[in-house]
């Protein structure tokens, strides 16, 4: 196991490179219709749902860790992230600040289930299904913009990966890197995505060296965007990988995107390949 890749990578990120609110529509609480990449499933392998929360039911019980203007920079705007309807919100703010002033972090962790919450550890598979709405205030950056993550939980610890919404040559996109190799699994346009609700599915073979893959799945209205796989990757670092939601940017953009802005999810959907 490569130990300086697993190294406190904190300082590390920031060099990684208010809309009408429509209504979702409601997903069914069963597994996704078509069948698990070949990558990731055997002839036997089925997707079994293990996380399914509500606002109504669960509220913000449906996350492990809640990081809301953990600096506590912003009193009047909290609490930043909050239900909303069937959706989580989260707002950012030109004010906010993480307690690295250098940045912005409103985000949620994990996947509770109770008084408890699900353990992602090295050999499963694991998919999560989600719709979000990105409106057009919040934008891609020259600086790093995450708006999910993959990570190894603890304090200082590094992405394995993350969906970004970046600029590339002056062009807003989205994207799913790889962090710690710097390895781009897929990328595209942003526009299509801003202003209406994206499907998102996203898959992963937890495993160390060359043992891992993924598969990242973006549709709008009912068109596929992008979908792309990546197999023979390292997707773990150590004890277990945990998601991550929510806006953590860099105020370095020079592009003059930053503003105030926000982000919804509905519909979050875990399966493990059993």
């Amino acid at each position: 196991m490569d130990t300086s890749r697993r190294a406190v990578l904190g300082a590390a990120l920031g060099g990684a490179a208010a809309a009408a609110i429509p209504g979702a529509a409601r997903a069914a609480d069963q597994a996704p219709a078509h069948a698990a990449s070949a990558s990731t499933s055997g002839p036997t392998a089925t997707w079994q749902l293990r996380w399914s929360p509500t606002t109504g039911n669960d509220g913000m019980r449906a996350w492990e860790t809640i990081e809301d203007d953990r600096a506590d920079s912003h009193t009047a705007g909290q609490p930043h992230i909050r239900t909303e309807g069937a959706n989580w919100r989260f707002n950012m703010h030109m004010v906010d600040r993480d307690t690295s002033t250098d940045r912005q972090r409103q985000e949620v962790t994990g996947c509770r289930k109770g008084d408890t919450y699900l353990r992602w550890l090295s050999g499963q598979t694991w998919r999560i299904t989600y719709k979000m709405f990105l409106p057009g205030s919040l934008k891609a950056t020259t600086s790093f913009t995450h708006i999910m993550q993959m990570k190894q939980p603890g304090q200082g610890s590094s992405p394995i990966v993350v969906q970004s919404l970046r600029r590339v040559d002056g062009v807003q996109t989205i994207e799913l890197q790889l962090f710690t190799s710097g390895l781009v699994i897929g990328r595209t346009a942003l526009a299509p995505l801003h202003d209406q609700w994206t499907d998102v599915d996203f898959q992963m073979k937890i495993g160390d060296g060359t043992s891992g893959s993924i598969r990242w799945i973006l549709k709008s209205g009912g068109t596929t965007l992008i979908d792309k796989s990546r197999t023979g990757i390292d997707t773990f670092l150590e004890d277990r990988v945990r998601p991550k939601w929510g806006i953590y940017r860099s105020l370095g953009d020079t592009s003059g995107s930053l503003q105030d802005c926000h982000m919804l999810l509905t519909d979050l959907r875990a399966y493990q390949l059993a």
